[in-house]
């Protein structure tokens, strides 16, 4: 097969190289780890007789006399399950169809925990909202200890939105001696149009729309299980892994409750079984997870005009499969990558659409016959990615994959790398006296992307809001939104602001948002520089500004700067935030250490500290454990 996949494009070989190259010791040091794991054994045959008597007690009779055995495969379930969120109710059934798969093939299942699972969507704009991102980090730890009691041959991972997928990653590249599969959900079918909902959301924030209006519209958007259908962070979680070769070809975006995604999950339990050392073809995480499925899943995200959470996530990722990411790896690779997808708020189709005008097979064939992702890599499915151009179908009941389309159905959705949307991937970093930060400009409009104004300072995004609703923002104007970092209060998310700043510039005036927190995942037509690193309670420049300075943010240069000299730029005393009232109540105080802990944005804000690169420094003599 490997003789069917195209040379690489040369700016995606360097990139690999390079990334390879800056990770090659603390990679070596994870191999060994995970290897040194895989001879202590990975199943059952290490427990003793009182462990395993404790590991089984709940099975019945079938299963019990299965597990004595060695030779059978036992898969551990991890799941995202409630029924409060649409993205993971469907989750309900999972464990049912696994365990009755898994029997069918020989082996058992079992359910080795749950973790959190909590909606952005509901906490927009609510102090909930700094628990988000730390939740990441806690669904890790909550999959660590599930897959701990080492019962295990292999996981299953079930889980769909913002943090849970990333969550999920990183604890199972910890437990990387395991085969993994990551299992999803499937989208709700089509709502509103997005550009319906997006009018009501503005006319809401002008006034002309009643609280009950704005009700209506959302409810008819998110109206049953299954993922939102925007394109933000949750489906750009499907694509990755499927770009990773983490999921089974075509499984992404099947909506949930169909015929076809009960017997996807089916399949995905057959399969890692198959890929257990007791199936005979032992695939574990680490081998099958480098630096090139991290290549493939930032062309994938940059291809589909995907979240901006993942210039944080991916290199949260990649940290705990002993791989160092930086922001300039997203920058180049956006260089060569063309704009292949308008799903909403790139455009005002849904994910629905894009899985009808060709879907993920279609992405596939157009990205892998570019050049533009590595081919040769292992997954869950084979040995290498061409696969992965076939959609599955059912035949007699019967899963079987064909080739998908060699034509986009629709070229207003998806398009081939030929006569792409955008030449690029439309992410960069941008770089100045401000800081380091990042841009998604694939839904900013190319007169929108220079602005030059003076700025208004904010340290709460409720003042933004008050300031729009008194006037005060009628204007050209740079909103700084500072003290949104990791540390200060979880990096919440911002979203709540889009629609008063998008009213701003329909209104003809020239603004954007600079921030240490995060947008949404479904950033839109206003430029937002985000993740601005340090943050302004770390050091960070942002903590400096002045309402008035004048601040230019040029997306296209990669350029964000105050317009002062440098002598009186770094002359001047940085703000202390004013912060306590975000540390207290639902349960922030829990989180002091996390904020404590917390790493900047380009470090992935995670608060695990370096992995492999921490022990890389022990081992040197540059830290030592009471500097830890």
């Amino acid at each position: 097969m490997a003789s069917a996949i195209p040379a690489l494009n040369a700016s995606v070989a360097d990139v690999t190289r390079r990334i390879r190259a800056r990770s090659a010791e603390r990679r070596a040091l994870y191999e060994a780890r995970m290897a040194d794991q895989h001879r202590r054994g990975v199943h059952r045959g290490e427990l003793s007789c009182g462990n395993l008597a404790h590991g089984f007690a709940a099975c019945g009779a079938e299963d019990k006399d299965a597990l004595k055995l060695m030779n059978a495969a036992n898969l551990g379930i991890i799941s995202a399950y409630n029924d409060m969120l649409s993205a993971h109710q469907p989750l309900e059934t999972f464990p049912d169809t696994i365990k009755a798969a898994a029997r069918a093939m020989g082996g058992t299942a079992q359910f080795a925990g749950g973790v959190p699972a909590m909606c952005d969507g509901v906490t927009q704009g609510q102090p909930g909202m700094e628990l988000s991102l730390f939740s990441r980090d806690v669904i890790a730890m909550a999959t660590a200890v599930g897959l701990s009691h080492n019962m295990f041959d292999a996981a299953l991972y079930l889980g769909v939105c913002d943090k849970i997928v990333p969550g999920l990653f990183i604890a199972a590249a910890r437990f990387g001696h395991l085969p993994a599969m990551f299992v999803p959900a499937g989208p709700m079918p089509s709502g509103l149009p997005n550009k319906e909902k997006a009018r009501i959301r503005q006319l809401f924030a002008e006034g002309k729309a009643s609280r009950q209006d704005l009700l209506e519209a959302e409810a008819a958007s998110y109206h049953s299980p299954g993922t939102c259908t925007f394109y933000g962070t949750a489906n750009s979680n499907q694509l990755m892994m499927e770009m990773m070769g983490l999921h089974l070809p075509g499984t992404s975006f099947v909506n949930p409750g169909t015929e076809m995604r009960e017997a996807l999950t089916r399949f995905a339990t057959e399969q890692a079984i198959r890929n257990t050392d007791q199936g005979g073809d032992y695939r574990p995480f680490y081998q099958q997870i480098d630096e090139r499925a991290f290549v493939n899943a930032i062309v994938g995200l940059l291809a589909s005009g995907g979240s901006t959470n993942h210039t944080l996530h991916l290199v949260a990722m990649a940290a705990a499969a002993g791989i160092t990411l930086t922001w300039d790896d997203f920058t180049e690779l956006s260089a060569v990558t063309p704009s292949l997808m308008q799903v909403y708020p790139n455009g005002q189709a849904d994910i629905n659409h894009f899985q009808a005008a060709g879907g993920m097979s279609y992405l596939f064939r157009g990205l892998l016959g570019a050049g533009l992702i590595h081919g040769d890599i292992p997954t869950v499915f084979g040995t290498d990615l061409t696969a992965y151009t076939r959609e599955p179908f059912l035949e007699e009941g019967k899963l079987v994959w064909r080739e998908g389309p060699t034509e986009s159905l629709d070229a207003e959705v998806l398009r081939g790398v030929a006569e792409p949307f955008a030449p690029t991937g439309g992410l960069t970093v941008l770089d100045g006296n401000l800081g380091r930060g990042v841009i998604k400009v694939s839904a900013v409009a190319p007169e929108h992307r220079l602005v030059e104004a003076p700025v208004r300072i904010f340290e709460d995004q409720n003042d933004l809001k008050a300031a729009f609703e008194a006037g005060d923002l009628d204007r050209d104007v740079i909103a700084v939104v500072r003290f949104q970092g990791p540390k200060a209060n979880g990096m919440p998310e911002l979203h709540k602001l889009t629609p008063y700043l998008g009213v701003l510039q329909d209104r003809g005036y020239r603004v954007a948002l600079v921030t240490d927190g995060r947008m949404s995942g479904a950033s839109g037509k206003v430029p937002a520089a985000i993740h601005m690193s340090p943050e302004a309670l770390d050091g960070g420049p942002l903590a400096k500004l002045k309402d008035g300075d004048v601040v230019r943010l040029d997306a296209d240069s990669g350029r964000l700067e105050v317009k002062l000299d440098d002598q009186a730029w770094e002359e001047r005393e940085r703000r202390v935030g004013e912060l306590a009232s975000h540390h207290v109540g639902l349960g922030r105080e829990l989180f002091a250490g996390f904020r404590h802990l917390a790493m900047h944005g380009e470090q992935g804000a995670s608060v695990f500290g370096g992995f492999e690169a921490d022990d890389l420094a022990r081992q040197a003599g540059q830290i030592h454990d009471e500097d830890a």
